[in-house]
């Protein structure tokens, strides 16, 4: 094949919008994304800022004025005067933004993503909600959805908000992209609010406290969220932040790599709502002075799938059975884009019998909202087709995704030296260098960013319009569902966004998966891949681990195999079960 495979027509077509929505302002601090996010272009169409040179150096070691982005400001209030805290105004647009921003958090074109199937599987049927005023939410967390920008819920949210309301231990498989971490932040923290004084643990005043003269209280969340990555969970962190405002309830992260000593300074104000990488997590429960899990009411394993695929089986048993609470007292929710065996197992062990499955479209797949190309490209000619992509439509964030460590300090070297602004990140950089480099994305400082795999999973950066997989994942490690992830992180919430990536000869393993892929959301194949678009009255096939198995039953107990989708039990409304069903109100 030659050069001309990397056509730009479709390019153009596919953002028309993305100039005026590309940032160039630096926000200093935590929470900003937003006013960054809708702040209008400073340059010219099509032309790039200035790169900034970033030293890497500086920040070997530890670097005690680093803003780390665990300790970002949070809603601290007393209690005293009732239920709900008062107004912070610079709060307020720290964490949501100016008011005249808000809405754009979300996109215009919901068409593709309302469109997508929902399929319950369980002994219960969940009546769905079409509106957040209908979620039966407490009045705080309706207003702060309102905050957000939150016009309607996306086809997940209108499942799972009713079912953890309902007190359902819940299974969402979900596209990326689809409005997972609200799903369950907003139902969770909902049913908490005005609850705070009744459950929490003792914890210092925050209006008094003085930090190494008042002592430190030991942390005992009501909610724990377990995330595979550190960018994940301070991005689960900051949308807590978010949700938690004008309550008591108060969120705190904790991940790898970050300052320890630090992160148990904040436990030690008290942690409601406690946001961990699996590691770190692990560490804490084993000092019963920082952690204790025994108030723990919900347990939400996010991005599971990744969690289980890096042989993470016994610590994640350990972790969903260290609360150490009477049976049944603990609700558990896994939420996920894939649904494997591992995963399977784990759900059958600790969910309850009577716990309710969601799948949101076909699980490991994606939506219409994102364009796809694919070309050509001879992999001698990479870093040339990489410029002219970047080059072909008005300048917007960009993620280029690699495979390697290496080829990402190299690209970071070579578009700085082609004048474009960038950062790279990836798993040998320190915590420091990869908040940094986040923070630069996020601001709009460094708008193109380099990354391997570390990014691919739940990363949500405002106004991603354009991913280009410069290396398509190997087979390997990840195949499409990598792939999935990787482009996911465009076309997020009603946004249309467009993925390019670059196959080369050394590709066609992962091309017959990538040609039906495509053929799912009505994309465009490229003559290189038309071999592989199976015949017609062919149906599309995938691989029967991206999905749940219709071959594995539960047992007698329910009668409903695991993936079959039947109808039996359904009858047995949520309002009927004296467990579940019970506790409706706002606990």
């Amino acid at each position: 094949m030659n050069s001309a495979a990397w056509g730009t027509s479709s390019m153009k077509e596919a953002l028309p919008d993305s100039t005026a929505e590309h940032s160039t302002v630096s926000i200093n601090g935590h929470g900003n994304d937003a006013a960054a996010a809708a702040a209008p272009a400073q340059q010219d169409s099509k032309q790039w800022i200035k790169p900034r040179a970033y030293d890497y150096t500086a920040m070997d070691g530890p670097d005690q004025n680093s803003p780390w982005d665990g300790s970002a400001a949070v809603y601290e209030w007393d209690g005293e005067g009732g239920d709900v805290g008062p107004e912070y105004p610079d709060l307020e647009v720290e964490l949501f933004g100016k008011a005249e921003d808000r809405k754009e958090g979300r996109g215009v074109d919901f068409t593709a993503i309302a469109e997508i199937e929902v399929v319950q599987e369980g002994p219960v049927k969940i009546d769905r909600i079409d509106s957040f005023r209908d979620a039966g939410l407490h009045p705080v967390m309706l207003r702060n959805v309102e905050l957000a920008g939150f016009e309607a819920p996306t086809p997940i949210q209108k499942y799972t908000l009713p079912s953890i309301h309902l007190g359902y231990d819940t299974i969402g498989i979900a596209q990326t992209g689809s409005g997972k971490t609200a799903a369950y932040l907003i139902p969770i923290l909902s049913k908490l609010m005005g609850k705070a004084k009744k459950l929490a643990a003792p914890r210092p005043n925050p209006a008094t406290y003085q930090e190494g003269v008042d002592r430190p209280y030991r942390a005992e969340p009501l909610v724990v969220i377990v995330a595979p990555t550190r960018e994940l969970a301070t991005q689960i962190f900051n949308e807590a932040r978010k949700f938690c405002y004008r309550t008591m309830l108060r969120p705190c992260v904790c991940y790898g790599g970050g300052p320890i000593g630090e992160q148990v300074r904040n436990l030690g104000k008290g942690c409601d709502i406690l946001v961990a990488t699996p590691g770190r997590l692990l560490d804490f429960m084993k000092r019963p002075q920082v952690l204790s899990m025994s108030r723990v009411r919900y347990m939400v394993i996010d991005e599971a799938d990744e969690m289980l695929q890096v042989d993470w089986e016994e610590e994640m048993g350990y972790i969903m059975s260290g609360a150490n609470q009477d049976e049944g007292n603990v609700r558990y929710l896994l939420f996920s884009a894939t649904f494997p065996k591992p995963l399977r197992d784990l759900a059958k062990l600790h969910l309850a019998a009577n716990h309710v499955r969601f799948r949101v479209g076909r699980a490991g797949s994606t939506h219409g909202n994102i364009k796809q190309e694919v070309l050509y490209v001879d992999a001698n000619l990479k870093r040339d087709a990489l410029t002219t992509a970047l080059k072909s439509i008005d300048p917007c964030r960009t993620i280029v995704f690699v495979n390697s460590k290496r080829t990402a300090d190299d690209l970071d070297d070579y578009l700085f030296n082609m004048d474009m602004p960038c950062t790279s990140m990836h798993s040998d950089r320190t915590q420091a260098e990869r908040e940094a480099a986040m923070r630069g994305f996020r601001s709009g400082e460094a708008p193109i960013l380099i990354t391997t795999a570390v990014t691919a999973r739940g990363i949500d950066v405002r106004h991603v319009r354009h991913v280009i997989n410069y290396d398509l994942p190997s087979m390997d490690h990840g195949g499409i569902e990598e792939y999935i992830h990787r482009i996911g992180r465009t076309g997020r919430i009603g946004h249309r966004g467009l993925a390019t990536s670059f196959f080369t000869d050394g590709d066609e393993a992962i091309g017959s998966v990538l040609t039906r892929t495509l053929l799912e959301t009505n994309q465009e194949i490229p003559d290189f891949l038309k071999h592989h678009v199976p015949e017609e009255g062919q149906d599309l096939k995938f691989e029967a681990d991206s999905d749940f198995d219709p071959n594995e039953g539960q047992g007698a107990q329910d009668g409903d195999a695991w993936g079959s989708g039947g109808n039996a039990g359904w009858g047995n409304e949520a309002g009927n079960d004296a467990d579940a069903g019970a506790d409706a109100g706002w606990m």
